[in-house]
């Protein structure tokens, strides 16, 4: 795929699960929502938390330094203290292969 990298096999992530995956000199967090994997910037907007760090509940993960919650879909921060949304990444999904694309 043009433009798309490989960052995971589908089987590291059961649904419910998320981790950070490296993209360029990016992290990324890639989840596992009911077997759609979905990919945002994994650094809170609000302390540049590690939000693979934090719990992937159904689309939305809570950061674990302050607790906001983001949409993995959509990348919208739902609470404070962040008020930023973050990047969302384009994913494909290539027989076993997990492959991201650059943000649009």
């Amino acid at each position: 795929a043009d433009g798309f990298t490989k960052v995971a096999d589908t089987g590291e992530l059961s649904p419910g699960q998320c981790k950070a995956v490296d993209f360029g000199d990016e992290q990324v967090l890639l989840a596992n929502v009911g077997g759609e994997y979905v990919a945002v910037s994994d650094e809170c907007t609000h302390a540049l938390a590690s939000l693979a760090m934090g719990d992937l509940r159904g689309e939305e993960v809570e950061c674990p330094l302050h607790g906001s919650v983001f949409n993995v879909k959509t990348g919208e921060s739902l609470g404070p203290p962040a008020d930023g949304p973050l990047t969302v990444y384009p994913v494909q999904v290539e027989g076993n292969d997990i492959l991201l694309g650059p943000a649009s």
